[in-house]
């Protein structure tokens, strides 16, 4: 157990039962005894605990944001490419044991087996300690990854949004609200923000400045979004 207790402190959590991070750091290609199980129901688990982690600490983080946009945003940040990052910057394929065929076909470096050890990692802490741990672990690990969200999108939006705007596409937002409903004490204005005629983003507000703002919220994600999803297609 000398060898997990290296691990555990670069993962920074100590297991009270150690078998279940022997699991799952255990691929389905080792050669397994009778009755020994492997990593999958694990990662299955710490895969749900990842997501629940995740929204909490989007919603925390964005909360004028819709549900569509955290949605994208969890989707951009608990990817396999991401996961595997994580995985290596924990040096957590040294760790696995894997069968002969995935050793010798450089499986310690397999995104798709570090992404998938790093979701057991993950069910393991929870079934360990609860949810509390895990969750503090996902915040640490993501942590970089969601400064540099707030960074882009939180400060003020429509700042930030005329800044990229003018920068991208050499024209400003152009903002017009296009409802207002209810009483007047109680006021709901709903804008659009178009960038050289195209539509991107929509909010609310209680006041046509809060309305403007989450719809330069939801435009600014799109932008990021898209930028993301054009890095990956370049070769």
């Amino acid at each position: 157990m000398s060898e997990l207790a290296s691990f555990e402190a670069i993962l920074r959590y100590s297991f009270q039962r150690k078998e279940l991070l022997s699991l799952a750091l255990t691929h389905r290609s080792s050669h397994l005894r009778p009755g020994e199980d492997h990593n999958e129901k694990l990662e299955f688990l710490g895969d749900s605990v990842l997501g629940l982690a995740m929204s909490d600490l989007l919603m925390r983080r964005f909360p004028q944001a819709s549900e569509g946009d955290l949605s994208k945003m969890r989707a951009s940040l608990v990817n396999a490419g991401v996961l595997a990052t994580k995985a290596a910057a924990l040096s957590l394929g040294q760790w696995l044991r894997l069968g002969g065929g995935e050793e010798r076909s450089g499986g310690r470096k397999k995104p798709s087996i570090l992404a998938s050890a790093y979701e057991a990692v993950l069910g393991a802490v929870y079934l360990d300690g609860g949810f509390t741990p895990a969750y503090e672990l996902v915040s640490r690990h993501f942590a970089d990854e969601l400064e540099e969200k707030s960074r882009a999108v939180l400060f003020d939006g429509k700042t930030r949004l005329q800044e990229i705007s003018q920068k991208i596409f050499r024209e400003i937002p152009v903002y017009t609200v296009v409802e207002a409903k209810g009483p007047d004490h109680q006021r709901l204005f709903i804008s659009q923000v178009s960038i050289a005629g195209k539509l991107y983003g929509r909010g609310e507000g209680s006041s046509k400045k809060s309305a403007d703002q989450a719809a330069a919220f939801q435009t600014l994600a799109t932008l990021q979004l898209e930028s993301e999803e054009q890095d990956k297609t370049e070769p």
